[in-house]
């Protein structure tokens, strides 16, 4: 049974309110703090489940205020005056007020704060606190998409200290019990300010291959997986009555990303050239089949400055060898390709391995742990080239910061993106991002592999999840379980 993508599965008429829903997920958190290093797999279970924040990013990618009850901004836009929801309260009993906002905002920009969205925060000056139920947020310079980034900043309590190993949110959900490689549950709040979840337990269970998490699903040991990560394993599914299938809107790019400070990928010409040794459609549809969509830039389909730019370094071997050669490489070169361990990368790299081979170039694999890619990739910058799925929505800025793990740092790029955060209309930051994304393109800062799909898979009875892949996130207040 395949459902539209265009927002939630339809809700069963009869529901256990009581239910324990059971997810299976490839992506256990690193740590509970998501300013700490976490990885893709905190936001699929804290975000909106047990931390909110004052703006919300939905499914179907709107932001709608969560936390916030109203808000304001100046003539010059360089005040905003947000009024909070009142009697909201924390999973330990404290009321929100006005200081745990400017605090969890704090945390986001810390210099210790390892949030990939800092830098989109920098033009925050000054956080006031004038009572309890109002934040006022002075800018040094315009800032058009400040409700959504304020959507990537959980609100936490500012009382609640080091939360890598523990929380405290004001969610519909709160932690019940982390057992580390293994399971992460939540339970339902029962002092939760709005509309109370439609079941009363999520457990969030981890898998480290795909084959075991679609096994999970086949002999009922989870209730739903919230992204399959292999076409392979969809025809046990889609033909059987006891499971339903849904084909959703991805945001996680597949890139294979380049050290654009170190020789020879300092090079745009060799750059170039791997990109264009790479057969994408080959490669996608060797691992998704006809699922997923070739791109040819970091922007998805699903952002507003999206174009599609898969003709500017498209497929061609003779012009690699070519552009090799130019580039004072017409005998190749040999480089290490940092992957993490688990499905797709190691697939892929090796599909990699051969393309690079037929111009020459030698790619010799190294495959490590999310913890060693976090430490010695994004934290170090000590690598040639790795691989990386990355998540989130209306991400081109990070191409915008010449300090991010790749490296890629073109002036013109870095004052687009920041000229169009200044912007006074959206259609002038849609204009001022297509630009700096064609730029990227051009310069192939990253070899952009393909855009996942995002396939949800569950039991027939269970319906209510978000079908969307937008940041990893994944919901499950909704979610309800017929007996």
């Amino acid at each position: 049974m395949l459902l539209s993508a265009s927002g939630f599965v339809a809700a069963a008429a009869d529901f256990d309110p009581t239910a324990t829903i059971r997810i299976g997920s490839l992506y256990e958190p690193q740590n509970l703090d998501n300013t700490a290093g976490a990885g893709q797999g905190i936001n699929e279970a804290f975000n909106g489940n047990v931390y909110e924040a004052l703006f919300q990013l939905t499914d179907a990618g709107t932001v709608e205020p969560r936390l916030v009850e109203s808000f304001t901004t100046s003539d010059d836009g360089l005040t905003y005056t947000f009024k909070l929801k009142g009697g909201v309260k924390f999973h330990s009993g404290d009321p929100l007020t006005s200081a745990d906002v400017k605090a969890s905002i704090e945390r986001v920009t810390a210099e210790a704060s390892k949030s990939s969205r800092k830098k989109s925060l920098s033009s925050i000056a000054k956080i006031e606190t004038p009572d309890d139920q109002t934040v006022v947020i002075t800018l040094s310079s315009r800032s058009i998409s400040l409700p959504y980034n304020l959507s990537y900043v959980w609100i936490v309590n500012d009382a609640a200290g080091d939360i890598t190993g523990k929380e405290d949110g004001t969610g519909p959900y709160k932690l019940s019990e982390w057992r580390r490689g293994s399971a992460l549950a939540l339970d339902k709040f029962d002092g939760y300010w709005g509309t109370a979840p439609t079941n009363d337990e999520v457990v969030f269970n981890y898998f480290t291959d795909a084959t075991a998490l679609n096994n999970a699903l086949l002999t009922n040991a989870v209730d739903v997986i919230t992204s399959v990560q292999s076409p392979d394993s969809l025809a046990q599914f889609k033909d059987n009555p006891a499971f339903k299938v849904t084909d959703g809107v991805s945001t996680t790019k597949e890139i294979l990303a380049y050290n654009d400070r170190v020789a020879p990928f300092d090079n745009v010409k060799v750059r170039k050239a791997l990109a264009r040794a790479v057969d994408k459609a080959k490669l996608l549809n060797s691992i998704w089949g006809d699922y997923g969509t070739l791109i040819g830039s970091f922007v998805p389909p699903t952002d507003p400055w999206y174009e599609d730019l898969t003709k500017v370094d498209p497929y061609d071997v003779e012009s690699a060898k070519a552009l090799l050669a130019e580039a004072g490489f017409k005998d190749g070169f040999s480089f290490t390709l940092d992957t993490p361990d688990y499905d797709p990368h190691p697939i892929v790299a090796q599909f990699l391995q051969a393309e690079f081979a037929k111009i020459g170039v030698k790619m010799n694999i190294n495959i490590i742990t999310p913890n060693e890619w976090y430490t010695k990739i994004y934290k170090s910058h000590d690598f040639q080239a790795t691989l990386q799925e990355h998540v989130n929505h209306r991400d081109i800025v990070f191409y915008g910061n010449p300090d991010f793990y790749w490296g890629y740092n073109n002036p013109e790029v870095v004052k687009l993106i920041a000229e169009s955060e200044t912007a006074t209309s959206a259609d002038e930051q849609t204009a001022k991002l297509k630009q700096a994304n064609r730029l990227i393109a051009e310069d192939a800062a990253s070899n952009w592999l393909y855009l996942y799909p995002q396939i949800v898979v569950s039991a027939a009875n269970v319906s209510g999840y978000p079908v969307n892949g937008l940041n990893s996130q994944f919901y499950a207040y909704d979610i309800k379980k017929t007996p």
